[in-house]
């Protein structure tokens, strides 16, 4: 799958969660988008990915 543009292995539980735990993102901080679709925060820890899915993932930072 890629991720933000780079290639990478789908993580062993297979989910979006699991994805942003292995890449150390809080998930209560970061917008996901799959496939070009938006995947709402209440969906992270069921939806599942494949060696075929595209994902953006934004962080959102504080600042002023």
């Amino acid at each position: 799958m890629k991720v933000n543009g780079n290639e990478r292995a789908v993580p062993a539980e297979g989910t979006v969660l699991s994805l942003l735990k292995e890449l150390g993102h809080d998930p209560q901080r970061v917008a996901v988008e799959k496939n070009g679709t938006i995947i709402p925060r209440a969906q992270f820890a069921e939806e599942k990915l494949t060696d075929a899915d595209h994902l953006e993932v934004v962080c959102f930072v504080g600042g002023g």
